[in-house]
């Protein structure tokens, strides 16, 4: 059996986030890893998508990019995020390597464009596909 992961990417900050999901791709593809990309339109939906196709993929790379407003939504919106992925990773007994950058401004979000390929690395090594030290 092949090995399926999908990337699930926030559209939101979509500058940021398409060089995020970009990296992971270029990571699963070095490994000759098959997988599809889901875009949605903000982070809060990378969860709830990821729980709706759990059973098709082996695994999953979330990314998105959630900038702080002048508002407590930034914490909320990030808390509910990282929980939601945990519980379905551990429910669902699959990795999903976390490439959601939260940060104060867009420079900050610029200055973290590898998290991508990072969350698709740390997808391999859960799944123990090949040396994932040389990606």
């Amino acid at each position: 059996m092949k090995t399926k992961i999908c990337i699930v990417q926030s559209t939101y900050n979509e500058d940021i986030t398409e060089k995020l999901c970009s990296g992971a791709s270029k990571a699963l593809k070095v490994w000759k890893i098959k997988h599809a990309i889901e875009k949605v339109s903000g982070a809060f939906e990378i969860p709830v998508t990821i729980a709706k196709l759990a059973k098709k993929y082996d695994g999953f790379i979330a990314v998105g990019c959630i900038i702080k407003g002048e508002t407590a939504n930034f914490d909320l919106i990030c808390n509910a995020i990282t929980n939601g992925i945990m519980q379905i990773s551990i429910n669902e007994k699959k990795p999903i390597g976390n490439g959601i950058i939260t940060c104060f401004n867009k420079d900050q979000g610029l200055k973290r464009l590898d998290k991508g390929k990072e969350a698709a690395i740390a997808v391999i090594k859960v799944l123990k596909i090949k040396n994932p030290n040389n990606v």
